[in-house]
């Protein structure tokens, strides 16, 4: 490619980019999309009382939502939206600061000395291809190539230094988040499965009796776990239409009876609605909460429990030991907060976990080897949603987070290879298999083939960077599904229970991969670096808006996706060290070849020492913080009150449909 088509495509992409951003503007301010765009409640309620008159600032595109997106703090966005949504904005940060210090090495260091690499007649600057900007257009023995390997080197010290303060950063952040007040029920709850059955004692009671012989007056109690059947799908169903009529509550209504004539969106047909009386309401004054009730929820038996402690000392204790001889009974975890909990999957059998893991396993590398034909079918079913509906036997995580986090590490392995190593190595199977059995050529194999691979990779920037992330702050789905309801079936209340959460399942593998790139081309192709600037500035701001306004905070893993930001990260470091080897020796350059071998073992080292250092907090509790917590709460007399809240806060609705979860009725009212 010629560097006036890579041009042409930028242009191209950056008009497309003017245009998400101007539409968004527009839409935005209209109040029937209040909630596509301010779903947070907190949001919706203030913006209501704002747009109520016509004001012609509403169709005139303006860049209020850059500083509106800008202006909040790290403390603000950590106190509203979560610590996940710190992590990953840090996330983007760390690239920022990273990949400026490349862009200014690499752009004004390695860029001519690529250029002018060999001795040859250069071409009008827009007619050149974009290889001469490559280190393909170094020759062999170049003594420029000690600068390429004195760049990288910066750039390695450079991304371990700022990946050391950022994981310490994001460690203290985690401990804060661990005592932060209001107090964590899951503190203080455990998961236990494998539960044994007991010929002469019910199983309430031989969980009981087990807990009081081993624990003490630790234990607290406990709350039974039962497979879903079809009076769950009942209870649910008859969930979702009490929340409905829930809100006619507020409305004010003419209790004459005065028939009120609507309009079908797309024939015009009228019809009459009901009459409406003064009692219309009493039904609800004398209806009962379903969720909690226990009539029904017995209808079959589960070897799963969740087992409530008075301290959360004595709960942590007990879910780290081997509660028995056979370890495959009376198998205990700590529970998630009860709103990350997903239901539907505690009931699974202990004894087949081993076997839907080793699936996983397999499934993963079926994908990876034998699906690389079809890359779009693939891509297609790393999407949380659509991975479980297509192999529904591989779930097995016990939190929403926690699923979160698989299919993060799951989507991240497939972007990685399908869309750098299958491009690479141009991705035939018999290629990727002969790659795979002759190990020692990796470097080699990378290094010929990389360099001629950037006009791919800064296209896909371009294409899967910019123009994505200005269609993010459309929501070009949800946008059409608000019009749909509002304006064809004329429904005109909003659901603030189908506000979404932030997808970081997609969204951190996709940040990731373009470090890969950013690492991997940095000193073979630098001309991909403003490209890679510009999509990280732009997604810092559009993922600051989407966190602050579009999506909803309903549970998190209290920073849990950093240890795989930070291990993806020193991937791709080592990955581009290789890389740099194998091409170092391509060119017969064996003192820039002999100064990479070094730089890979700190490397290594240095994300041993981080492993050791940093990773268990992210793990375990310490024991300190929690007696202290428990000093504390016995101190202030808190404690009693966190132990009546353990006795209703898990409260199994609907296992099957554990998106479904809600309080009850009578709790909406509040």
């Amino acid at each position: 490619m010629k560097l006036d088509a890579l041009l042409t495509s930028a242009g191209i992409n950056i008009g497309l980019c003017v245009f998400f951003i101007s539409l968004y503007s527009v839409v935005r301010k209209q109040p029937s999309n209040l909630y596509v765009y301010f779903g947070r409640s907190t949001l919706t309620q203030e913006r209501k009382k704002s747009n109520d008159s016509f004001k012609i600032g509403r169709i005139l595109p303006t860049p209020a939502w850059i500083l509106e997106a800008w202006g909040p703090t790290e403390d603000e966005i950590l106190a509203s939206v979560g610590l996940d949504a710190v992590v990953f904005l840090r996330m983007i940060v760390f690239s920022i600061r990273i990949f400026s210090i490349a862009f200014l090495i690499c752009m004004f260091g390695v860029l001519p000395l690529n250029y002018y690499g060999q001795e040859m007649t250069h071409n009008r600057m827009a007619r050149e291809s974009l290889e001469v900007f490559t280190i393909v257009n170094v020759k062999e023995g170049s003594q420029w190539l000690w600068f390429h390997c004195l760049a990288l080197h910066i750039i390695s010290f450079s991304a371990c230094t700022l990946l050391y303060f950022e994981y310490q950063r994001i460690s203290k952040l985690r401990l804060d988040h661990v005592i932060a007040c209001p107090p964590k029920l899951s503190h203080f709850t455990i998961l236990v499965r494998s539960i044994p059955r007991l010929e002469d004692m019910p199983r309430d009671d031989a969980i009981k009796v087990f807990f009081i012989t081993y624990h003490g007056m630790s234990y607290l109690s406990h709350q039974r776990i039962y497979q879903s059947g079809a009076f769950h799908k009942f209870m649910t169903n008859a969930e979702k239409l009490c929340r409905k009529f829930v809100p006619l509550r507020a409305l004010s209504f003419n209790f004459k009876r005065i028939p009120a004539i609507n309009r079908c969106g797309l024939c015009g047909g009228t019809s009459r609605s009901y009459d409406l009386h003064d009692n219309a309401f009493d039904i609800e004054e004398r209806r009962t909460p379903l969720s909690c009730s226990g009539s029904g929820q017995r209808e079959e038996d589960s070897s799963a429990a969740l087992v409530f402690f008075k301290t959360r000392y004595a709960a942590v204790v007990a879910s780290r030991v081997l509660q028995s001889s056979n370890p495959m009974l009376w198998v205990t975890d700590l529970a998630p907060e009860p709103d990350d909990l997903l239901w539907s999957n505690l009931s699974i059998p202990y004894r087949q976990l081993w076997i839907r893991r080793l699936s996983i396993v397999v499934a993963t590398i079926l994908f990876l080897f034998l699906f690389l034909i079809p890359v779009t079918f693939v891509q297609g079913l790393t999407q949380l949603d659509t991975l479980q509906q297509k192999l529904p036997f591989l779930r097995g995580a016990i939190s929403r987070s926690g699923r979160k986090k698989s299919a993060c590490c799951k989507v991240l392995y497939f972007t990685i290879w399908n869309v750098f190593f299958v491009n690479v190595l141009s991705a035939s199977v018999i290629h990727q298999l002969m790659f795979i059995s002759q190990p020692k050529d990796i470097p080699f194999v990378l290094a010929r083939t990389l360099p001629g691979q950037a006009t791919f990779f800064i296209t896909y920037v371009l294409t899967s960077g910019w123009t994505s992330l200005c269609a993010e702050l459309v929501q070009c789905f949800s946008l059409t599904y608000n019009l749909l309801q509002k304006h064809v079936f004329r429904k005109k209340a909003d659901d603030p229970n189908k506000v979404p959460t932030f997808p970081y399942h997609t969204e951190v593998p996709r940040v990731l991969l373009f470090g890969l790139l950013g690492f991997t081309c940095s000193i073979l192709a630098p001309l991909i670096l403003p490209f890679l600037m510009v999509y990280f500035s732009l997604g810092y701001l559009v993922y600051r808006n989407q966190m602050l306004n579009v999506y909803r905070t309903k549970y998190e893993s209290g920073g849990q996706l950093w240890p795989v930001v930070h291990n993806t990260t020193i991937f791709s470091l080592v990955l581009a060290q290789i890389i740099a080897l194998g091409v170092f020796g391509l060119k017969k350059s064996t003192v820039a070849s002999g100064f990479m071998i070094p730089l890979v073992i700190f490397t290594l080292l240095f994300h041993e020492y981080c492993r050791k250092r940093f990773l268990p907090i992210f793990k375990k509790f310490s024991a300190q913080a929690l007696v202290e917590m428990d000093r504390q709460d016995e101190m202030s007399g808190k404690m009693e009150e966190i132990h009546k809240l353990l006795q209703s806060a898990y409260c199994q609705t609907a296992t099957i449909h554990e998106d479904e979860l809600v309080d009850g009725c009578s709790r909406e009212d509040n």
